[in-house]
């Protein structure tokens, strides 16, 4: 039996939505949660979004095309996508895919990225 092994929350801070995940997102979750998070923006239409992966323990190759579909979805309706405090799992995942060349990738002060330039 495969369990959605990854929790997904909103929360709207003025013209933002922050979409903070736990978890893993990995090929068995990624088709359910994309389901929730595309209703949800698609309903609220925010201007800036960011995903806020410091939950995040696990997360494959389609957990970038997650992340890459919700980008060009946002961008299409004319908002903004960030990526926020990624885990370090996820971040040297990102960084070796060079996401950050396409999606800004913000830490918080308590979650300066250490290896690397910082953003």
């Amino acid at each position: 039996m495969i369990q959605n092994k990854s929790r997904v929350n909103y929360e709207t801070h003025g013209d933002a939505m922050v979409i903070r995940f736990s978890g893993e997102i990995d090929h068995h979750s990624a088709v359910d949660v994309r389901t929730g998070i595309d209703e949800k923006l698609m309903m609220e239409r925010p201007p800036r979004v960011f995903l806020e992966l410091s939950g995040v323990e696990f997360m494959d190759s389609s957990g970038l095309g997650l992340i890459m579909g919700r980008f060009a979805l946002v961008h299409r309706y004319g908002g903004k996508l960030a990526v926020l405090d990624p885990a370090p799992a996820v971040q040297k995942i990102l960084l070796l895919a060079g996401m950050e060349r396409m999606i800004p990738i913000r830490y918080s002060t308590k979650n300066q990225r250490k290896e690397g330039k910082g953003q």
